[in-house]
């Protein structure tokens, strides 16, 4: 298949693919979701990715059905319909199917949803990023990844509509993170980003990028930091699993970054090595 997807048994391409109207995703987004990537068929940071949907799942209570193992064992087996070896894995979990009403219904089981279309992960030194600032509107359960995100498209949709790779949102007077990443900058060799709290997604691409600065002894802080302190920065990164760590050129039109090539591209260099050995064939 060119495209493969999956709800609650029933396997076909995603455009053939349907769901039910009663499923609680439709009218109230009410279920979580993760969305990794593959190379060489190779699914990368699958563990991570798990750990967060599964935790996703808990602050929601929403029970899946199946393990962690289950989970892995069912994505290769759909992957393996897969007519290549490079793509994106999106699946999610939503609370069930049943007539609409806000409280929990009683006894729907969980619907899971799995979609698997071609995609390649770009080197992030190849393409540097403008973005726009946008005023953070949203609630505070951003640490959950819900698949209910309004906020986060409109932020994204001006982004696009004023010539923009990605919007940052800005919650008083602090930058949070992108409208689909995280955000970090880089100043006096210095890698900074906003603390885990609820008003960010905890970043799979985040943490490694964390762990990258500690084995190349690159100090790390998780502050607050200001628009102000992202125009002076050395570098503005951002982070996410589509981009890994995309630099920025612009930021509201002016330009920004470019100071620290040689620190940025020692860690975005670092975090390519890491994706393409994680998804190497194995002999």
């Amino acid at each position: 298949m060119k495209t493969v997807g999956y709800y609650n048994g029933t396997v076909a391409p995603v455009d053939e693919l349907t769901v039910p109207a009663s499923d609680r995703a439709v009218y109230f987004g009410d279920g979580v979701y993760e969305a990794a990537f593959a190379r060489n068929g190779i699914i990368f940071a699958l563990e991570e990715h798990l750990n967060r949907f599964f935790n996703s799942c808990r602050l929601l209570r929403i029970e899946p059905v199946q393990t962690k193992e289950e989970l892995k064992a069912l994505f290769y087996d759909l992957a393996a319909r897969f007519d290549g070896d490079a793509y994106s894995l999106y699946w999610q979990l939503s609370r069930g199917s049943a007539p609409r009403g806000h409280a929990f219904p009683d006894g729907a089981a969980p619907n899971l949803l799995v979609m698997i279309r071609p995609k390649e992960v770009a080197d992030p030194r190849d393409k540097r990023f403008s973005l726009l600032s946008v005023e953070d509107r949203r609630y505070t359960l951003c640490h959950i990844k819900t698949i209910n995100l309004i906020p986060n498209i409109l932020a994204n949709q001006a982004a696009r509509e004023a010539g923009c790779d990605e919007a940052v949102f800005v919650r008083d007077g602090f930058v949070t993170e992108g409208s689909h990443s995280n955000i970090a900058i880089l100043k006096n060799g210095v890698f900074q980003t906003a603390p885990l709290s609820d008003k960010i997604l905890p970043g799979i691409t985040r943490m490694h990028y964390i762990a990258i600065c500690r084995e190349l002894h690159v100090p790390v802080i998780e502050a607050p930091f200001t628009l102000e302190q992202a125009y002076e920065a050395d570098e503005i990164m951002v982070m996410a699993s589509s981009v890994h760590g995309t630099a920025a050129d612009f930021l509201n039109g002016r330009p920004v970054g470019g100071k620290a090539p040689d620190l940025y591209a020692a860690l975005a260099g670092a975090y390519r090595q890491k994706f393409l050995r994680e998804t190497e064939k194995k002999a």
